[in-house]
């Protein structure tokens, strides 16, 4: 009777255990910001406000060395002042935007001369994902990479 208290005991812990997690609710987890460190915060905040057409929203600081912008209903991007100038940026580290129109948004670009390239590197490309989702990238003020994308879910 021992014997099987000592093995059927824990399985028995175990599987408790497992049938408890699917009976508790699930949090709802949800991106609240992202926060970039910016060399020049006017010239990042202009950039954020007219190339991706993000509107800005009060930032409780009042420091003037804050920017925060509306990305969605849940959800902020923070522009902090003070970065170093030239810190290089790593394309697998990037920001993504989705747009509903990719061609309007690359007109954007293309009228304000920003530069714009596929996944690759190739210049003035796009790049079509496996899911034939088209996505660009390209560099804001400080040069952190931007994807954005023509994702519609």
């Amino acid at each position: 009777m021992k014997k099987i208290l000592l093995i059927g005991l824990p399985f028995a812990i175990i599987i408790c255990g497992f049938s408890l997690k699917t009976l508790l609710p699930k949090k709802d987890t949800m991106l609240n910001h992202v926060a970039l460190h910016v060399s020049n915060l006017q010239k990042s905040t202009l950039f954020y406000e007219n190339i991706i057409q993000l509107d800005s929203v009060p930032e409780p600081f009042h420091d003037g060395k804050h920017t925060w912008l509306k990305v969605s209903s849940s959800s902020n991007l923070h522009l902090i002042s003070g970065a170093q100038k030239g810190t290089p940026r790593d394309k697998f580290c990037h920001v993504c935007f989705s747009v509903p129109s990719l061609s309007e948004f690359i007109s954007r670009l293309d009228k304000e001369h920003i530069p714009y390239e596929d996944w690759l590197g190739a210049k003035i490309s796009v790049t079509t994902r496996v899911d034939g989702i088209k996505q660009i990238f390209f560099q804001d003020p400080d040069g952190y990479w931007i994807e954005v994308n023509d994702d519609h879910k």
